[in-house]
């Protein structure tokens, strides 16, 4: 239970969608906890279970995921700016929240993070006690998928070149914000890969 106040990003986020009315928020209020991470802090753990979302208030992280050559790729990148969407806000894995799998990434700090923390026990509580709330996260469900589906189709059918153009055109903001070593492993490239290519354009 934390002041309505300090859920304040949440809300303005959730105005995407839906409009809270006072007793919504004041339901949220009560059913999440603000925490402060310190960099280089694992919150999740590859085949751990996962059963808590992180709403990212300031600060930066990333997932990543190891694949089966062993080489670790940069899965989603953290942070809260307004450049941010659904992917940059909320820190988990959400297949593995929704389903109880254990989990296929893990989950770190690269700065300290202020985040508003919610457990699965008080999502399923919110949604079964307001309508607002569970048709927010309809349309977050929503907007996780299509997400979900344009990362993964990236990575599946572009060329190297052409996943950096699209993040310059998409994400521009990333190359300002993140190492080159996370930029070209969120590419699934190696560092000299990317520098080479970005000589070129």
């Amino acid at each position: 239970m934390i002041p309505v106040e300090t859920c304040e990003p949440f809300f303005n986020y959730m105005r995407k969608f839906v409009e809270p009315d006072t007793d919504t928020m004041q339901l949220i209020a009560d059913h999440t906890s603000e925490v402060t991470l310190p960099e280089k802090h694992l919150l999740l753990l590859e085949g751990n279970p996962c059963d808590k979302i992180y709403f990212i208030v300031s600060g930066l992280g990333r997932s990543y995921y190891t694949d089966f050559s062993g080489k670790t790729i940069t899965w989603n990148f953290y942070f809260n700016t307004p450049e941010s969407i659904s992917k940059n806000l909320f820190a988990t894995d959400y297949r593995a929240f929704l389903q109880n799998n254990p989990s296929s990434i893990a989950i770190e700090t690269l700065t300290e993070v202020n985040a508003l923390l919610f457990t699965k026990t008080q999502v399923n509580y919110l949604i079964e006690k307001s309508l607002i709330y569970e048709r927010w996260m309809r349309k977050l469900n929503e907007s996780a998928f299509m997400n979900m589906y344009d990362r993964a189709f990236t990575l599946l059918t572009m060329a190297a070149a052409d996943r950096y153009q699209k993040l310059v055109k998409e994400e521009s903001h990333l190359l300002q914000m993140f190492s080159n070593y996370y930029i070209a492993s969120y590419l699934g490239i190696a560092p000299q890969s990317l520098s080479r290519i970005r000589s070129q354009h």
